[in-house]
């Protein structure tokens, strides 16, 4: 009783999902503090205590975009409606097996065993993540009125980075602490506790959401549903954007982590610290990014991203142990300031390219295209890890670490983009407002 009092009157004069916007944003925090402690230098550490190589390892970080492919499953889930509850509980599944991530290693199994309970749990997380994100986007995205979302994504991303620099620090000084002392066990059994804990916070804020009541879609087959979308010319464009991303992205930064830790020797500590200053960055540029695109376009918001990612890998070409701290810090401004336009930018395009009921479909079928393409890049990044290492860290004869290499094809493939953000995106917008 004095809860909703308090509710009501907190949200006096608003309407009725003001509530849930800020569930929303908080839903999303939640599930982006739990991300960062599966990704990166700390799944490095897991991986590392196990004995998985870099190259595998990469590949396993870049499982989040395997994942992305089995949103395209979503599509048989387009009419059912209301999603709610089966999002809600799939979802505390899915945290649960990120949980048991990192408990994998105190298991009384051997290394083979530990392994294959490794992929699989953070597998099944991934994949089911995935399958329910776009209903689940869709859901809350619904929410909120089209000539805002820019705004509103810029205020949910920064929300998330606040609260991540936090998890960062806190992950990273207990790891350290409890590995200096030799008890690195101790600080995974820790580390998933608090995934756990993080996991019901972000049930809650499901469970206090509202769903808006929207008519249950026609129940169309998969090849209906796909046949309809791709009739959309920039549909088709916008996805082709996106694979060009994930892939530029999934063949770097899934390999990074474990070249911080060990080539770069970077300490739990600085990498925290990096945390800070990715999320600082980030947080600074959000809003006018979302400004900008709300009173102009996505794609114009895209351009400047495209850009200065492109940037941000070339810095870390050149990026070694000698002067790691320093050009991997750029790289890494670089990189956050780039993903504060690109992230929410891909996302509204897709959102505001197709009508309100095609929206969930539009976005796993890029998000399914994209991520399986990403995957693919990171196999292959991690082969060209594997070969590189096992040849003394060359390549045709000439000294260069892998991750040096890989972010040459980050440029290549983020250039890419830029010119079809030119020659193709803006130019048919253009085209368009001529019309």
């Amino acid at each position: 009783m004095l809860y909703n009092s308090a509710m009501k009157k907190f949200f006096a004069g608003k309407d009725e999902y003001a509530f849930s916007r800020l569930m929303y944003i908080l839903e999303a925090g939640f599930e982006y503090f739990i991300s960062l402690l599966i990704t990166g230098a700390y799944l490095a550490k897991v991986t590392s205590d196990i004995g998985i190589s870099d190259g595998v390892t990469g590949i396993l970080t870049a499982f989040v975009s395997l994942g992305y492919a089995f949103q395209v499953f979503a599509l048989l889930l387009a009419g059912k409606r209301p999603v709610k509850k089966w999002v809600t509980f799939f979802h505390s599944v899915n945290q649960l097996c990120f949980a048991l991530v990192y408990l994998v290693p105190i298991f009384k199994v051997d290394a083979s065993a530990k392994t294959s309970l490794f992929i699989l749990f953070l597998l099944m997380g991934y994949v089911i993540s995935n399958v329910i994100l776009s209903p689940k986007m869709n859901w809350f995205m619904e929410l909120v009125d089209d000539n805002k979302k820019g705004t509103f994504t810029a205020t949910k991303e920064i929300v998330s980075l606040i609260g991540g620099v936090v998890t960062s620090v806190v992950a990273s000084v207990v790891i350290d602490h409890y590995e200096a002392k030799g008890e690195l066990h101790t600080a995974f059994v820790i580390t998933s506790v608090a995934i756990f804990l993080l996991a019901v916070c972000h049930t809650l804020t499901l469970v206090l959401s509202k769903e808006k009541d929207l008519p249950p879609e026609e129940n169309k087959r998969m090849g209906v549903l796909l046949k309809e979308l791709f009739q959309y010319k920039r549909l088709r464009k916008i996805i082709f954007l996106c694979v060009l991303w994930n892939i530029a992205t999934d063949i770097t930064t899934p390999f990074y982590g474990s070249y911080q830790i060990k080539e770069l020797g970077f300490s739990m500590t600085f990498v925290s610290v990096l945390a800070f200053v990715h999320a600082a960055a980030r947080a600074i540029v959000s809003h006018p990014f979302g400004k900008y695109a709300d009173k102009t376009s996505f794609e114009r918001v895209l351009l400047i991203g495209f850009i200065l990612a492109a940037v941000g890998f070339a810095v870390n070409v050149f990026t070694a142990p000698n002067n790691g701290k320093y050009l991997y810090t750029v790289h890494y401004i670089l990189y956050a300031v780039s993903l504060a336009a690109i992230s929410g930018g891909l996302l509204n395009l897709v959102f505001t390219e197709v009508p309100a009921r095609l929206r969930m479909c539009a976005y796993a079928l890029e998000q399914g295209i994209s991520g399986l393409s990403g995957f693919l890049a990171s196999t292959l990044g991690g082969l060209l890890v594997n070969y590189i290492q096992e040849n003394g860290n060359t390549l045709f004869g000439i000294p260069a670490y892998s991750q040096q290499v890989l972010s040459l094809l980050g440029v290549l493939f983020t250039l890419a983009g830029i010119l079809w953000l030119i020659f193709g995106l803006k130019k048919e917008q253009t085209e368009q407002n001529e019309l």
